[in-house]
């Protein structure tokens, strides 16, 4: 009871929680939406979805100072990589922020002279180059990561007994290609913070490529992918220890 109350207390625990019920919403909605005798229901489902994103757009209102701080912090990173990437990320996040502060705002009817198209799709840019960002960092740790494994003595008798003890995988597939998934699984596997993160931007990107028409999907697949990287969002909140760093 006491993590449960530790999580919430965190506009972060509040901001997953809310995320992961607008984005089941969805997901719900699309499966439902052929029903005829659940259109009630799916009613229902839709104005839960618009309180829930309501509620997170106030709950982010402060966030964009958050990211420019962050932006600030990576500035100091010593890997050059990291710091672009991280920085660039933070930077786009908080521009994102504050479109998202201006959408709320008009919604709300403090400011009227505000396109919402215009400005939804400046939001859904920047959370794309965050998100870009993001996933160009997971793979730089990836592949820094699999080059130290590759040298593991450990590792090298253990992938030796893997290739020895599967012939018929090495005949039927080149053995390099091979070699590198086994070494890609282990190392992500020996990394779940990186493993976990790199998984929750990739369901992350399929909503702003829908939104943004780079790859249409459907309400089906934006609700999965965005209830899934909320579930693993909650998950890093609640063990620190999956939570990826920088």
């Amino acid at each position: 009871m006491d993590a449960v109350v530790k999580f919430t207390n965190q506009s972060q625990g509040r901001d997953r929680i809310f995320r992961a019920t607008q984005y089941a919403c969805a997901l719900s909605i699309h499966l439902l939406r052929n029903s005829s005798d659940r259109k009630e229901l799916v009613a229902k489902l839709k104005q839960l979805e618009t309180n829930m994103s309501s509620g997170r757009k106030l709950l982010r209102l402060g966030n964009a100072a958050h990211s420019i701080v962050a932006a600030k912090q990576t500035l100091q990173l010593s890997d050059r990589v990291l710091c672009l990437c991280l920085t660039v990320a933070n930077v786009s996040r908080a521009l994102y922020f504050l479109c998202d502060n201006l959408l709320w705002a008009r919604s709300v009817g403090l400011i009227r002279n505000v396109d919402k198209e215009r400005w939804s799709l400046n939001s859904s840019r920047c959370y794309f180059s965050s998100l870009v960002m993001s996933l160009v960092r997971d793979v730089y740790l990836v592949l820094q990561l699999t080059v130290k494994k590759k040298r593991d003595e450990k590792f090298k008798q253990k992938m030796s007994r893997h290739l020895c003890e599967s012939p018929e995988v090495a005949e039927s597939v080149i053995p390099e290609l091979d070699a590198f998934v086994f070494l890609l699984l282990e190392t992500l596997k020996s990394h779940p913070a990186v493993a976990l993160d790199t998984l929750k931007n990739v369901c992350d990107l399929f909503i702003p490529l829908d939104k943004l028409g780079i790859y249409k999907t459907n309400a089906g697949v934006v609700g999965f992918c965005g209830l899934v990287s909320s579930l693993l969002g909650i998950a890093t909140l609640t063990c620190p220890t999956l939570k990826i760093k920088p």
